[in-house]
């Protein structure tokens, strides 16, 4: 499985309109491409934790987008409503992460020790 992981913070001064129009174009984007396999949106939760303060400050929000293999990510971002969303995807943000992973289950552990080129 391949997941696109997008950390990102929202422009503070963006207007109602302008956010609601964001989010339709990424939910947009989420239901209509056939290659998403699956989706996970969260907020950041802060609790104190060590770890907290040595953050980069990387994002407020999550969205991971999975897919079957790297053909279905590459699909997703030449569709057309993906393209739409990317036009507006930093005009809308203040700070954004992006960045591809092939995932594994607990299994995965193994690459931390023997990567793969």
């Amino acid at each position: 499985m391949i997941s696109h992981l997008v950390l990102m913070t929202p422009r503070p001064d963006l207007s109602d309109d302008e956010r609601q129009s964001f989010l339709a174009l990424f939910e947009r984007a989420l239901r209509e491409i056939p290659d998403v396999r699956g989706v996970r949106i969260g907020r950041q939760v802060l609790h104190g934790a060590g770890y907290e303060s040595l953050s980069n400050g990387g994002g407020q929000y999550l969205a991971i987008i999975d897919f079957d293999d790297l053909a279905g990510l590459q699909a997703y971002l030449r569709h057309p409503a993906h393209e739409e969303l990317g036009a507006r995807f930093y005009a809308a943000l203040s700070s954004a992460i992006v960045a591809d992973f092939d995932v594994a289950g607990i299994e995965g552990l193994e690459r931390l020790v023997r990567p793969t080129a």
